[in-house]
C-alpha cells in the first residue's frame, strides 16, 4: 500500500517535471502527508478555445494543470465524503472492476507528484520499522499514479458548496527488493507516459490495463528512518534522515 508520502517541491519545479499549462493550486510542503489530507495532483482536462473562431472554437484543448485535492477518493455517486477515509488506494490489478474506481480510471486519471514514500516492515521486536523509499540521488520527482473525482454533497446545493476534488494512489505488487519492505508498493509513472496517462479521452478498460503493465519497475533506495514518522503530528525534513 501507500499510506504515507513526502512532497516539498516548489511550484516551478512540478512545473517543470510535468510540463504545465498552469498551476490552479498546491498543497502546502510535508514532509508526511497522511490519508485525507490535502495533496497536488496533476490533471489533464479539455477546455474550450473561446478565443477561437467558429468552429474551432468547439474544439477542447487539453489543459495540463496542478490542483489540490484531498488524498481519498470519493466517488461521484457518494452520499457522503465518509469514503475518503478508506478509498485512498487503489489496486492496479482490480482498479478496472471496483465499482468505486472503474469510472475514473477510464477518463479521471491523475499524477501525484512525491520526493518518496514511506513504508513499515515487520521487525523480530514485534514492532514495525519505517524506511523512505525515494530515487537516488534524492530530489528528483516521482510521478504516481492516481484517480481523481469531484464530488458533489447531495445535501447541499451547487450554490451552497464547491464540488470535492479528491485522489486516491494505485499500488501494484511490489518488485523483488522493494518487496522485501511491503508487498506493495506505489505505481510509478516514467515522463514519456506522462501524456497518454493523463489523457482525458475515454479508455477502454483493456487500454487502461495495457498503460499499467506498459510502465517500468522503478529504481528506488530504502532508507531506515526514525519512528518518529509514525505520528503525523510529526513534520519535518528530519524524517527524512537515516535513523541513528
Amino acid at each position: 500500500m501507500c499510506g504515507r508520502f513526502s512532497n516539498y517541491f516548489a511550484d516551478n519545479t512540478i512545473i517543470g517535471a510535468f510540463d504545465l499549462d498552469r498551476v490552479v493550486q498546491t498543497a502546502a510542503t510535508s514532509w508526511n502527508i497522511a490519508p485525507t489530507q490535502p495533496i497536488t495532483v496533476v490533471l489533464e482536462q479539455a477546455h474550450q478555445l473561446a478565443d477561437l473562431p467558429s468552429p474551432a472554437a468547439t474544439s477542447p484543448k487539453p489543459d495540463r494543470a496542478a490542483w489540490v485535492a484531498r488524498w481519498g477518493l470519493v466517488p461521484s455517486w457518494a452520499k457522503d465524503s465518509k469514503a475518503a477515509y478508506r478509498l485512498i488506494n487503489a489496486r492496479s490489478e482490480t482498479v478496472t472492476e471496483k465499482p468505486s474506481f472503474r469510472a475514473a480510471a477510464r477518463r479521471r486519471r491523475a499524477l501525484i507528484p512525491a520526493a518518496g514514500y514511506f513504508e513499515w516492515q515487520p521487525n523480530s521486536a514485534g514492532t514495525k520499522t519505517p524506511f523512505y523509499l525515494h530515487p537516488e540521488p534524492d530530489g528528483q520527482v516521482l510521478a504516481l499514479a492516481g484517480l481523481y473525482e469531484w464530488w458533489q454533497d447531495p445535501a447541499k446545493s451547487k450554490h451552497q458548496a464547491e464540488p470535492l476534488l479528491s485522489a486516491t494512489i494505485i499500488t501494484r505488487p511490489a518488485t523483488d527488493q522493494l518487496g522485501q519492505i511491503h508487498d506493495r508498493m506505489p505505481l510509478i509513472v516514467p515522463p514519456e507516459l506522462f501524456g497518454d496517462w493523463l489523457d482525458p479521452a475515454p479508455h477502454t478498460a483493456g487500454q487502461v490495463m495495457a498503460m499499467m503493465a506498459a510502465m517500468p519497475d522503478p529504481r528506488l533506495t530504502p532508507r531506515q528512518v526514525s519512528p518518529a514518522v509514525g505520528s503525523v503530528r510529526n513534520n519535518h525534513p528530519g524524517l527524512l534522515l537515516p535513523a541513528t
